[in-house]
């Protein structure tokens, strides 16, 4: 007959599991922009967002409001390697007539007993920094802000709902003239789980099971929709006490659970609370055994007064008549407290209600727990997880079976979860302090992570003068009086036509740029149906021959002709070849290229100064196996742009923003004075990456960029190159690290032997770090790959890393790229230009933000010219082609 009346009370692990699928969505709900606002679990964001790192040190206050007495304290966090702190408290009684009062009598109180406190302890000379737990529902938008939404557990204080209390407290505090600086408001929840996060790093959700109940946990940024950014991870609290009240569990709610729900101070509202929390479990054994009475099924059917009385059974009584290694003596003893004159029988049914009231608590706290475990589990994309749970409240501390119930309800619904608990000691007043130590140690990284990183941020004037500078440079490079002289070369390249379409016939090409060779056959047909169809091989160039002798280089050059020549039949034909040589050549004509200096770690003896070309016949003369028309020798940027200019003859530009960097143009020959003639155009190759070897851009180099230089093949060269291509910003990077480490703010300030060697931070982890589908667990892998142990807060960090000197490199590069804009628009004596830009170059196709921010920047130091952006396909393979197809057709209309 008892456990008819219990039947509803009893929840098999199915259900439990339906349990937890409705708070999983129901979390989902509450962490939405649009659906938050019918979302019963609200889902606050706390603006709390690390966890202890144990580096925290420092002298702090904190006081507690949220129960039957106010808590001051004074605590002491050490940073001693063994993460100690030391916690001094004094608790006041919280009077009816303030819990109930109005809002200027609270905090004046709250404000009072802290001046007490003060004095007491000798503080008042002191100017402290204050975490305030308040343990009530709060929106928050900062840390130091948070507007009441509704008062829980008994507190009905009035003008207080939908006010910022931190500033209510801040006014009273300066009317006490305390001297304070407030500088964190925090959940009880939120402090539980800091305040075992200090002992336990693990710690990542916190949990009260007391007079109320709620649970926090440290959710992903890119989750939470109600707060700007996706960065990081920030503590959720949950506030599940309101968990139901959409009607979500009134099928698990029993008559007694509405008729103790409508006797309530706020029926409708905190169902789950209700169902859970030791203020009401005691309510809820006596309206069961009420009812059970007035059936005749207890105490033979007489109702005492007490059990008519609301509020008489508390929670302590429940706790008490189920140690059951007491037997019943202590049922009985209660009961007779109660007027109740019980049987044995009797003893053994209350007994029954009480373990299967608290049991089901047990077991509704342990589906909504295993349904945050779950979602933490899924986040960090794990089979299997470690974590421990932060711990406080009555009904858990002082309950003989409810920890040891709980703990087994959890480990059975989420068996892919190894969770510890751990209770909390000095529960949310430390951990207002720990929470507040950490807002100050985060606050001191990031001022000295700006100072670090400020040197990086450009701003529109220093972008200007950067255009400015490169605009003088180019006009140096360009004249015969100052050529000699000028950092950035402006190399004639003879090219002096861009296709026209009527190219054609089979063209061989050569690509020389980096540790990869490639040769090309190109066939171009022309007419309504022109198209380039290509054929090619890649062959690679070991260490040993890039740094070895020039006639070593040009051997392996040949040797991979021959083996492409053998491949594709073509060894007989004597086709016209167009040399893709990707390095600063000065050229007399367009078959002649003498090598001015070695890049991107070629270092080939016997070469610079020497011309390219005739290396290559030289080399194809002693292997005596085939003999080529060698047309025309390229750069790859020359080469991007006459591939884009046979799509788009407004394409007049060409852009690498790869492993190196560089620009070409259409110039006037008019304007160039170290070439004969005035008539049409020649492209010129900048040499761009030069610009700033004379010093005038040393003002905006910083020290990592000095620390890159001295360290590579070319020192003092190529100084612009090595602030903007992806050569080198991943050796930026990495030389920012370790600083960042070396100040503690990276790494736990331990300097790994991978980070300690040069090239391992390779630029293209910058553009798999910047990603914006990454989420920040993948940047950790990443860094694990690379032998770099992060925490998520050091994952943001390098991030920001990577993002700053990416965009630095972008906008550089805009910079110039807006100088040569101009003058071509100053050229065309136009008020207005438009012009297409082709481009290649992996940090510009692969990363993720280069384009836009190069393209942004280009608009906004050259806003009079329209520019549009054209990538080019294999530029520096179709482009060779292609320009010595078009010299070829300028060569035959010359001779006729």
């Amino acid at each position: 007959q008892v456990d008819r009346y219990l039947y509803h009370l009893r929840l098999s692990d199915d259900v439990l599991l339906d349990v937890m699928a409705r708070f999983q969505a129901e979390m989902v709900k509450g962490l939405g922009r649009d659906t938050n606002p019918t979302a019963t679990v609200k889902m606050l964001p706390s603006f709390v967002r690390s966890l202890p790192d144990g580096s925290e040190k420092g002298e702090f206050l904190a006081v507690d409001l949220g129960g039957s007495q106010f808590r001051a304290h004074q605590v002491k966090v050490f940073d001693d390697g063994r993460q100690s702190s030391q916690l001094d408290s004094r608790c006041y009684p919280t009077p009816k007539e303030v819990t109930q009062g109005n809002g200027a009598e609270l905090f004046d109180y709250i404000a009072d007993c802290l001046s007490d406190f003060m004095e007491t302890k000798n503080l008042k000379h002191k100017k402290l920094p204050l975490g305030f737990t308040f343990s009530f529902p709060c929106k928050q938008t900062k840390l130091e802000e948070g507007v009441l939404l509704a008062w829980t557990k008994h507190f009905r204080v009035r003008g207080v709902q939908d006010t910022d209390v931190l500033s209510s407290l801040c006014k009273a505090l300066q009317k006490h003239k305390a001297n304070v600086d407030v500088l964190a408001l925090v959940n009880d929840t939120v402090g539980t789980m800091m305040t075992c996060g200090y002992d336990d790093q693990r710690c990542e959700v916190g949990l009260i099971i007391g007079t109320g109940t709620n649970a926090c946990y440290m959710e992903d940024m890119r989750h939470i929709n109600l707060v700007e950014g996706d960065e990081g991870r920030m503590c959720i609290n949950t506030e599940w006490g309101a968990f139901g009240d959409d009607g979500a569990l009134d099928d698990l709610r029993t008559e007694f659970d509405r008729e103790l729900d409508l006797g309530s101070l706020n029926p409708g509202q905190q169902l789950f609370e209700k169902m859970i929390s030791s203020l009401y479990l005691g309510e809820l054994v006596r309206l069961i055994l009420l009812k059970m009475t007035k059936e005749g099924l207890l105490f033979n059917g007489k109702v005492s007064t007490a059990l008519l009385t609301k509020g008489k059974i508390e929670m302590k009584h429940v706790s008490a008549m189920e140690k059951y290694k007491e037997g019943l003596s202590n049922t009985k003893e209660i009961l007779t407290e109660l007027d109740l004159f019980p049987s044995e029988k009797d003893c053994v049914a209350v007994q029954h209600v009480c373990t299967i009231v608290s049991f089901r608590s047990a077991n509704l706290c342990a589906a909504a727990l295993a349904a945050i475990l779950t979602r933490l589990r899924e986040n960090k994309k794990l089979l299997r997880m470690r974590t421990t749970v932060g711990i406080d409240g009555g009904l858990y501390k002082t309950h003989p079976k409810y920890a040891k119930r709980l703990h087994k309800v959890v480990r059975r619904l989420v068996p892919t979860c190894e969770v510890r608990f751990l209770l909390s000691e000095g529960g949310s007043g430390r951990g207002a302090a720990v929470v507040t130590a950490v807002a100050r140690r985060l606050a001191a990284q990031r001022r000295r992570l700006d100072t670090t990183l400020a040197p990086f941020l450009l701003p529109p004037g220093t972008l200007q003068e950067v255009r400015d500078k490169m605009r003088a440079e180019l006009e140096y490079g360009l004249k015969r009086e100052t050529q000699g002289k000028a950092t950035v070369k402006m190399l004639p390249t003879y090219v002096c036509g861009m296709p026209d379409g009527t190219e054609k016939g089979k063209f061989l090409a050569l690509d020389l740029g980096g540790t990869n060779f490639r040769v090309l056959l190109v066939k171009i047909k022309s007419g309504r149906r022109r198209s380039v169809q290509m054929y090619n091989k890649i062959f690679a160039i070991p260490l040993e021959i890039m740094q070895g002798t020039g006639e070593e280089l040009f051997d392996h050059i040949v040797q991979c002709i021959a083996e492409f020549l053998e491949y594709m039949g073509i060894k007989g034909a004597r086709l016209p070849l167009g040399f893709t040589f990707s390095f600063p050549c000065r050229q007399a004509s367009i078959d002649k290229g003498t090598l001015v200096g070695w890049t991107k770690g070629f270092k080939a003896t016997d070469c610079e100064g020497e011309d390219v070309v005739d290396m290559l016949r030289e080399a194809i003369r002693r292997r005596n196996e085939f003999d080529l028309d060698i047309v025309a020798v390229v750069n790859d940027t020359v080469g991007t742009m006459m591939t884009c200019g046979y799509e788009d003859p407004n394409c007049e530009i060409g852009l690498i923003a790869g492993t190196g960097s560089n620009v070409c143009y259409m110039e006037d020959m008019k304007n160039i004075e170290i070439v004969e003639g005035n008539e049409g155009k020649m492209c010129i190759n900048t040499e761009w990456g030069a610009f700033g070897d004379n010093g005038c851009i040393d003002h905006i180099r910083t020290k990592y960029d000095r620390e890159v230089d001295e360290g590579s093949l070319n020192p003092g060269k190529q100084r612009y190159e090595k602030m903007t291509s992806g050569m080198y910003l991943g050796e930026i990077v990495r030389q920012i690290l370790i600083d960042l480490t070396k100040q503690g703010l990276l790494f736990r300030g331990h300097i790994s032997e991978s980070l300690r060697k040069r090239g391992i931070f390779e630029t293209k982890f910058l553009s798999q770090i910047e990603s914006d589908r990454l989420a920040l667990l993948q940047v950790r892998r990443i860094l694990q790959q690379l032998g770099l142990d992060s925490t998520c807060e050091d994952s943001i960090i390098v991030k920001e890393v990577c993002g700053v000197v990416s965009r630095r490199a972008a906008r550089l590069c805009g910079a110039g790229l807006a100088a040569i804009v101009e003058k071509k628009r100053e050229n065309r004596g136009v008020e207005r230009l438009q012009i297409t830009v082709g481009v290649d170059g992996t940090l510009y196709k692969l990363h993720p933000h280069f384009s836009t921010v190069l393209q942004e920047t280009v608009k906004e130091l050259a806003p009079q010219c329209d520019v549009t952006f054209m990538l080019s396909e294999d530029g520096s393979g179709k482009g060779a082609a292609l320009i010595t197809a078009v010299a070829k057709r300028l060569h035959n209309v010359g001779q006729k």
